[in-house]
């Protein structure tokens, strides 16, 4: 079977890996090489569900609990398994309790076992939320790797495609460039920035809550941090705002005042596909298979959803959107 994978973004590559492990001769058409476009090179590379609970449906849970082993299984080496560590200033200790009336999977912390799991905080915070079976992984190392594997397991990748009779099925992947053409779809503005500090050392995610404008800050390594992400309704493209920017300093900040010296080593914005329950669809429209809308749950759902879109190729049989 000849499958044609529109996109090169986190869905599509996992798709293209999913169809290539099935048997499949794979093409993926990406026009602009180098992921410059994809919002997957944005993303905090969170595999986090029981944290995403907080604010999303039971079905983001339910499938991304196997996230680490389906990327482990994907790329081996590249999941790091320390947790996510949930804080919050004492005067919104109330943000912490409502977080933890909403998820499950995590432990009540002291300030001393924060301390512990993250020297750098010793002293800033009285109480957190640990949730230990959770992971992380760097997304553009990872969206790196996995195109290198693709093209060594024989994947093609162009910029131009004949037209989709050269192939058996096709595969849309293509996220934001369907808005306006996929019933429902609408774009959510994310926005983000790198800082670089030898002051601070993280060794996992750090979610710090606030009633505003609630912020995450995942550790690459060498100093270097991303601090994300706002959730904005617009299609609007365009470079980081600076209140957004504002923002996200002051979170960075009041996590460790060491992170005011930082360098600001690049800000970034870029438009999340998403549908009305922020859950992705995967169906047929047409003649190709439609994945879509992973919205901010991109690494933590891509690898499950594209076993359904391998699946609906294989089996050529038409389903309605899903559900949660």
């Amino acid at each position: 079977m000849r499958v044609l994978v529109k996109g090169a973004g986190v869905a599509g590559l996992t798709v293209a890996h999913e169809l290539r492990a099935r048997g499949a001769e794979v093409s993926v058409f990406d026009p602009c090489p180098g992921f410059g476009r994809a919002a997957s090179w944005l993303a905090g590379g969170m595999l986090a569900p029981w944290c995403e609970r907080e604010s999303a449906e039971e079905a983001v849970l339910s499938r991304g609990l196997d996230a680490s082993e389906r990327w482990d299984a994907i790329l081996p080496g590249h999941i790091v398994r320390n947790g996510t560590l949930v804080v919050a200033p004492a005067r919104d200790h109330g943000e912490l309790k409502r977080f933890a009336g909403r998820t499950t999977g995590y432990e009540w912390l002291e300030e001393d076992a924060i301390s512990t799991l993250e020297p750098a905080l010793t002293g800033r915070f009285r109480q957190g939320l640990f949730f230990p079976r959770e992971a992380h992984l760097d997304p553009r190392r990872v969206l790196s790797a996995l195109q290198e594997k693709l093209g060594r397991q024989g994947v093609t990748f162009v910029s131009e495609t004949a037209g989709g009779q050269d192939f058996d099925d096709i595969v849309d992947c293509t996220g934001r460039a369907r808005i306006g053409q996929t019933r429902e779809l609408r774009g959510v503005r994310g926005e983000m920035l790198y800082l670089r500090t030898d002051e601070v050392e993280l060794i996992r995610p750090v979610r710090l809550l606030h009633p505003r404008i609630p912020v995450y800050i995942v550790p690459r390594g060498n100093g270097l941090f991303m601090v994300g992400a706002t959730m904005i309704e617009t299609k609007f493209d365009g470079p980081i705002a600076a209140r957004s920017l504002m923002e996200l300093l002051n979170a960075a900040y009041a996590l460790h005042p060491a992170f005011a010296d930082a360098a600001v080593i690049e800000t970034g914005a870029g438009i999340r596909p998403a549908f009305p329950d922020n859950f992705p669809r995967v169906r047929r429209e047409g003649d190709a298979v439609i994945l879509n809308g992973l919205y901010r749950h991109g690494f933590l759902l891509a690898p499950a959803m594209a076993a359904e879109a391998a699946d609906l190729v294989f089996s050529r049989t038409i389903i309605g959107a899903h559900s949660p």
